[in-house]
């Protein structure tokens, strides 16, 4: 039952038991756990030390303060960060033994300093664009950047401990953009070699990839989405296929249960307007919980066991359900989405009817939504 009027519970035991499938999965090389963006709106450092137990060698997060705020928890696993702008605190990085990415000169030359004024080398990874045309140095400019941070590692100032890249088509195991991209990084790694670097860790393969495309393991994985139960392929392969069971259920409960007759408009704009006499649920989850406003009179949730679909326009902090005049009262349990054991909505089934991908619903749950964690284990209870 929920406790809480909002609140998304999280089952870490599904999250261990999904870091050590992919675990498996990834060997012989090791498994980053990406638990960016609050671990995909998870809960970041109870999703890290699930995933730690489950076997993930090391943790990759999009921001430094992502990183740090692990540090501070006591998690002290190799992590890597790697989105970065000009300015960055750097030497709280150095400090902290976290791992950044270097994918142009100006970041190499701020992590230079930065390492100058702690007085000990700053851990990196080289990016390359291999062909997603987004975050990496071009290769026009690889080589250059190889170099001057052969140089950096010369001078005591650095230590390149990983090169990597991201694929555009992994959830997609057969595009023939994999084995291009593939190419263009083992060209890179070439450079790389020649320079005379010897990283520790290559780092190529997503989720879709960890579990599709072993070619593309190297020495380290980086799955994110299969780390919380959801399919990176669900076009080929349900998450109960992959073998993965999804950690999180959005659970809320009713505020508001009333009569009304035929022909009552139902929220902002009455997109909705009751054919019959009817009771209606109000549920305080809005778009500032997650709740997509486009989800108003389709989104799919589960009310005393039925299905329905939400009525009317999603508003800020709350919308409608059509009760069907079914016995309902306040305090009821409305469940969003979940595993789907008992026939509630999923997060793809979220995904499908908005037509959008399964990370976006996850990580758009609100901060409102109470987290509560399930199945820590003995001594992991905040």
């Amino acid at each position: 039952m929920t406790t809480h009027l909002r609140e998304a519970v999280v089952d870490l035991a599904a999250i261990r038991s999904n870091a050590a499938l992919l675990v498996q999965r990834s060997a012989p090389a090791q498994m980053m756990a990406v638990v960016k963006a609050d671990a995909y709106g998870h809960g970041l450092v109870p999703v890290a030390r699930a995933v730690v137990d489950g076997g993930a060698a090391w943790l990759g997060t999009a921001l430094l303060s992502e990183a740090l705020t692990l540090r501070s928890a006591g998690i002290t696993v190799p992590t890597l960060a790697w989105l970065h702008g000009p300015g960055e605190p750097f030497d709280q990085a150095i400090r902290a033994d976290v791992d950044v990415t270097v994918a142009a000169p100006w970041a190499l030359a701020e992590v230079v300093a930065a390492a100058g004024e702690v007085g000990r080398p700053a851990r990196i990874h080289l990016k390359v664009d291999t062909g997603l045309g987004r975050g990496g140095a071009p290769v026009a400019d690889w080589a250059d950047l190889v170099d001057l941070a052969r140089k950096a590692e010369i001078d005591g100032l650095v230590e390149v401990v990983g090169i990597w890249s991201h694929l555009a088509y992994a959830d997609a195991p057969g595009h023939p953009t994999i084995d291009r991209q593939l190419e263009v990084f083992g060209q890179a790694l070439a450079a790389v070699d020649a320079a005379g670097l010897r990283p520790q860790v290559r780092h190529l393969a997503n989720s879709a990839a960890t579990l599709t495309r072993p070619d593309t393991h190297f020495e380290l994985t980086r799955p994110g989405l299969a780390l919380y139960g959801l399919s990176p392929i669900p076009a080929r392969a349900s998450a109960a296929e992959l073998g993965l069971r999804p950690a999180m259920s959005l659970r809320a409960r009713l505020i508001l249960v009333k009569d009304v007759p035929a022909g009552q408009g139902v929220s902002y704009l009455h997109r909705y307007v009751t054919s019959r006499p009817t009771t209606l649920g109000l549920v305080p989850l809005g778009y500032a919980d997650g709740i997509p406003r486009d989800a108003s009179n389709i989104g799919p949730v589960q009310v005393a066991g039925r299905r329905r679909t939400i009525a009317g326009t999603v508003c800020m902090d709350q919308f409608v359900v059509d009760l069907d005049a079914d016995p309902a009262v306040e305090g009821d349990e409305v469940l969003v989405f979940g595993p789907g054991d008992d026939g509630e909505p999923t997060v793809d089934d979220w995904a499908t009817a908005l037509d959008t991908i399964s990370y976006e619903i996850v990580t758009r749950v609100g901060p409102r939504v109470v987290r509560r964690h399930e199945n820590e284990l003995p001594g992991q209870e905040r």
